[in-house]
């Protein structure tokens, strides 16, 4: 089914253990974006797999300079950036009995492990407390980024000036708090390797009481001392592993929310250098466009297009019917890649034919711009050409692959 659109765009049906897991989430890409301002403001040479918009400058004379607006830099609020209380639970390290010398060779084996656990668990409260302060520390980063992303879509919502210097400094705000959840990931997933290495002591412990039990020569006190040793022990390991498994939900939920949002500041990019609010994030749940006659359609994955662009005026307003189908594909498939196809008509002479052709180009260049500044990787998609005999203008195709 296809649906025409002002400006004549159409759209077509659219733990292996916990250390493994602090490990695997270790090596997720977690590196931010370069800064708003190349990202907004870059050469207009630059190729299209660059990671945001680019556009041009210009000089201004020297006999008759321009006012310069310094605009302030962005604060974030802190009293509305307020972090919710903490979930962490308390671990309290566990009390080691001391222990008479019974003189045994066995007594001088239990004064040693003893020492042992001793150890642990003055490391089990020190990893304890760095937890806490990690996971508090990242929820101040996640508020504060969260407040400064909702200023700028307010901003984008009820319109504003394209690059507009304020939401630049907003954007940079919030890059900043996203590289310091990212740098929070990095020492939370060093806290982990820390604690699967005491826990990883603590069982090999454990089995060294278990086989001091079948050591002759030992006194009953001996038998006694080791018993309770061994609780301790499994005290110990259970507050290790709780601690390990605190510690690796936390690294992975991080981790999944700071992907996310590296590509929702993509987005946000593009919108501030066009100052306009191309809807909503690409995680979000699948939306129509409000404008009057479009209709956006579900997503089928079959071989029709899933954007069909007419060039047959100057000027075709395409974006947000085309970010509106990208999202729903999106969520449907979100490893999809794209081909973005050059459609031109095979109709006059064979200078007709090639003119035709070479802004059919033009205009699948400049869809495959936006769509790189809609937040869709450069990777996943390709530009291809095709003459069409049925078609009397240009068109730019969009596919699924």
């Amino acid at each position: 089914m296809t649906v025409k659109l002002a400006g004549r765009a159409a759209i077509s049906g659219v733990s292996s253990r916990i250390l493994g897991t602090l490990v695997l989430l270790a090596a997720m890409g977690l590196t931010g974006c370069s800064d708003v301002d190349s990202m907004l403001f870059g050469d207009s040479g630059t190729e299209p797999d660059s990671a945001g918009p680019v556009a041009s400058s210009s000089a201004t004379p020297a006999a008759a300079p321009a006012p310069v607006y310094n605009a302030p830099a962005y604060n974030a609020p802190a009293a509305s950036a307020a972090a919710p209380a903490s979930t962490v639970a308390a671990i309290t390290p566990v009390n080691i009995q001391p222990g008479s010398d019974t003189g045994s060779a066995v007594s001088k084996t239990i004064a040693t492990l003893r020492a042992q656990l001793q150890s642990l668990q003055g490391s089990l409260a020190g990893n304890a407390q760095g937890y806490a302060e990690l996971h508090a520390t990242g929820a101040n980063s996640a508020a504060a980024y969260y407040d400064t992303r909702g200023r700028i879509t307010a901003h984008l919502q009820v319109g504003t000036t394209r690059g507009n210097p304020e939401l630049v400094g907003m954007w940079n705000q919030a890059q900043a708090s996203l590289d310091q959840l990212s740098g929070n990931i990095n020492k939370l997933n060093a806290l982990g390797s820390r604690v699967a290495a005491d826990a990883n002591a603590a069982h090999f412990a454990l089995d060294q009481i278990a086989a001091t039990f079948n050591v002759a020569g030992a006194y009953d006190e001996d038998h006694r001392q080791l018993s309770v040793l061994q609780d301790e022990t499994n005290q110990t390991i259970i507050l290790l592993d709780r601690l390990l498994g605190e510690v690796s939900a936390d690294v992975q939920r991080q981790t999944a929310y700071v992907a996310n949002e590296r590509a929702n500041l993509t987005t946000l990019a593009s919108a501030i250098k066009n100052g306009e609010l191309y809807g909503a994030d690409l995680s979000a749940p699948m939306f129509s466009s409000g404008r009057t006659g479009a209709v956006a359609h579900g997503f089928t994955g079959g071989s029709a297009p899933l954007v069909t662009i007419k060039f047959d005026k100057a000027k075709v307003d395409y974006q947000q019917i085309l970010y509106a189908a990208l999202t729903q594909a999106l969520q449907s498939r979100p490893g999809a890649s794209f081909a973005i196809v050059a459609v031109s008509p095979t109709r006059g002479n064979v200078a007709a034919v090639q003119l035709s052709q070479s802004q059919a180009q033009r205009h699948a260049q400049e869809v495959l711009r936006s769509m790189t500044d809609m937040g869709v990787p450069a990777s996943r998609l390709a530009v291809q050409s095709q003459t069409d005999p049925g078609v009397s203008s240009n068109e730019v195709r969009v596919f699924v692959r």
